[in-house]
């Protein structure tokens, strides 16, 4: 059996058809991206709830542009392939890159009443960490466009391939749910109101 023909039976390609290679690498690379940011949310959520390190205002808008990042994938695994769906991504992802530059030139000069929030992590704070995860990400996008980026991906759909298919929906679910926990926890912490960074405001009030 060629290596070719073992490829086309793990993915549950026909294996008839030709030109799937670019397709298939373009949709690993955004699961392996969608991934990485679902594992960022996932520790930023750890931290908040075990270590009990509460998010600052400018904490809860980097969430919500990771998200959107994973949103703009994730029309693709359910559309198919589009420039579009990585233009909503690039906006996103452009959006944190403005918020957590903010906030890191906020906190730059250490001040009473101005520290860095939350731990540092192999030496840098979360908001300076969400400044190289943007830049990241642009370096990604980047790359996906201008090596795979062809005109054989162009509305190719993920559904063609089945092995992929399945690990995107179970990843998206993922993602959609940590998006509603939290959607939860904001709600928890800020209330309806100006959002708190030592208490959770909701259960304070209760």
């Amino acid at each position: 059996m060629t290596s070719n023909s073992t490829f086309n039976r793990i993915m549950g390609l026909d294996p008839y058809e030709s030109g799937h290679l670019p397709v298939v690498l373009n949709y690993l690379y955004l699961l392996a991206m969608m991934a990485v940011i679902a594992a960022i949310l996932t520790a930023a959520m750890v931290m908040q709830y075990a270590m009990g390190e509460l998010p600052c205002s400018l904490c809860l808008l980097q969430r919500p542009a990771m998200i959107g990042v994973c949103f703009g994938i994730l029309l693709q695994f359910r559309h198919g392939f589009s420039y579009q769906y990585t233009g909503v991504s690039l906006l996103f992802t452009v959006l944190l890159l403005i918020v957590s530059v903010r906030q890191t030139l906020i906190n730059i000069y250490p001040r009473p009443g101005h520290a860095f929030p939350g731990s540092a992590i192999f030496g840098l704070h979360l908001p300076v960490w969400s400044v190289v995860i943007a830049v990241a990400l642009l370096i990604a996008f980047a790359v996906q466009l201008a090596v795979l980026g062809g005109k054989d991906i162009q509305g190719a759909r993920v559904s063609h391939y089945p092995l992929i298919s399945k690990i995107a929906q179970a990843l998206s679910f993922y993602v959609i749910l940590v998006a509603l926990i939290n959607f939860v926890s904001v709600v928890l912490q800020c209330g309806f109101g100006a959002c708190y960074t030592t208490g959770y405001a909701l259960l304070n009030w209760m």
